[in-house]
């Protein structure tokens, strides 16, 4: 059976249901996946088209597991998910057990006792910083191990990149406060999520399905996380107004042993509350998406008018053009949330006009960017930042002008969204390639400096 865009992206609508049921280990979903998959292609040697096949499969596995059955009733616009359609009421799967939340809370506790057994033992202020997140990643990574069922050889895929990591940022005889110590220190994270990646997909990264769930956990774990920031700040404000009334100063505690474990365990709180509460921010995402995107384009053409008439590039302000850096990877995780809440099989709308309004301000904004900083490395030659700054913005380019071309084909019927959706996800690694490039190898280039 050969490659058929529009049956991936209903595979891949199917698996990303059926992945966030909470009754469904990974591992049993790639066993239905496996199943639906033999159906189809049965099917389709047996002289049915794609689509039919695919029918007829999702009855047949619809017929036998109550998660299809769900699936069907909540989305009973189309066709095939009528057809696994039926009356009774889906068995409870949203009930976590007080196993899982044991060992949540075990280690969200563990994480702060890493973090505070740091701060701690650690005096220098830059050794602690480009170590915190390795202090941390363990714990999160044996979630979503305990979660995924992950074989040993997907631990030792973790263990390997995070020991040589730690050996990089330990052993590297960096010049105290220099540039090369800085960008470790702010890339290590990158490579340790995407390593937290490799744990949440289970393995699997080279399925476009399940890198583009990740996208999604990022997201809605971002929500999550600021909402506990938020909920936490709140209380502990509270507190601290109520005892101060009656004399009683709680910023040491705070400092000492509040921040150290509430800030790591809320991280692997957050993965669990995004892991438990699924169809909750299912409905948020889409919201949030339609409310950020015309204020970040708003935003993103006054910044570029801002910047074409501030004078020459050479004078652009060092911390602007990072800052302007910062604003463009937020732009672009705006726009894989947006996708990644998107459904595949949905005509163009509005909506997605919009997109590719937002994805060409961000271009204009980018190629603005890069002349700067091209015209400051001829002005002041290469150095460490201005290197890492070049290459963001260059992988930056190239992402958001394919998307902007693929959203173009998609707009005027050319192009299935399923084609967007994989190009987003298949160039995700390559920030990850590049994250890894700047903690070990820019080091070696520049002298540690």
């Amino acid at each position: 059976m050969g490659t058929d865009a529009g049956l991936e992206a209903q595979i891949g609508q199917w698996r990303g249901y059926i992945q966030r049921r909470q009754a469904i280990t990974a591992a049993d979903v790639d066993e239905m996946e496996d199943h639906l998959r033999e159906q189809v292609a049965d099917l389709a040697a047996s002289g049915l088209d794609n689509e039919e096949a695919f029918l007829v499969a999702v009855k047949r596995i619809g017929s036998v597991d109550a998660i299809s059955h769900e699936f069907a009733r909540e989305h009973s616009d189309r066709l095939w998910k009528q057809l696994v359609l039926v009356s009774t009421a889906p068995d409870d799967a949203g009930e976590r057990s007080w196993h899982e939340l044991a060992v949540v809370l075990g280690l969200a506790v563990g994480a702060g006792v890493a973090v505070k057994a740091g701060l701690a033992l650690i005096d220098d202020e830059m050794v602690l910083a480009r170590n915190l997140g390795l202090l941390v990643f363990p714990f999160l990574a044996a979630y979503f191990a305990w979660k995924r069922r992950l074989t040993w050889r997907v631990g030792v895929m973790l263990l390997v990149p995070a020991a040589v990591l730690a050996i990089v940022l330990n052993v590297y005889p960096f010049v105290p406060d220099g540039s090369t110590l800085v960008l470790a220190a702010v890339h290590a994270p990158v490579v340790l999520w995407f390593l937290a990646g490799l744990a949440y997909v289970g393995g699997r990264w080279r399925s476009g399905n399940r890198r583009m769930d990740f996208v999604r956990f990022t997201g809605e774990l971002a929500i999550y996380y600021t909402l506990l920031a938020l909920g936490g700040s709140v209380l502990i404000g509270l507190t601290a107004g109520v005892l101060d009334l009656v004399g009683i100063d709680i910023e040491p505690f705070l400092e000492d042993w509040v921040l150290p474990f509430g800030a790591p365990g809320a991280l692997v709180v957050a993965a669990w509350l995004v892991e438990a509460k699924q169809n909750v921010v299912e409905n948020i995402a889409p919201v949030l998406t339609r409310v950020f995107t015309p204020i970040t384009i708003v935003m993103l053409l006054g910044l570029l008018v801002a910047l074409t008439s501030a004078g020459g590039f050479v004078d652009v302000d060092r911390d602007l053009l990072i800052l302007m850096d910062a604003i463009l990877v937020l732009v672009l995780a705006l726009l894989l949330y947006s996708i990644s809440a998107r459904d595949v099989l949905a005509p163009p709308d509005l909506f997605d006009r919009l997109q590719l309004v937002l994805v060409g301000a961000a271009l204009a904004v980018d190629a603005v960017m890069l002349s700067a900083m091209l015209a400051r490395i001829a002005e002041f030659g290469f150095s460490p930042n201005k290197v890492a700054a070049l290459g963001l913005n260059l992988l930056l380019l190239v992402h958001l002008a394919w998307a902007a071309w693929l959203t173009g084909g998609f707009l005027r019927g050319r192009r299935p969204f399923a084609a967007l959706e994989r190009w987003q996800t298949a160039y995700l690694p390559v920030y990850g390639a590049w994250a890894a490039a700047v903690v070990v190898v820019f080091p070696l280039v520049f002298g540690f400096a």
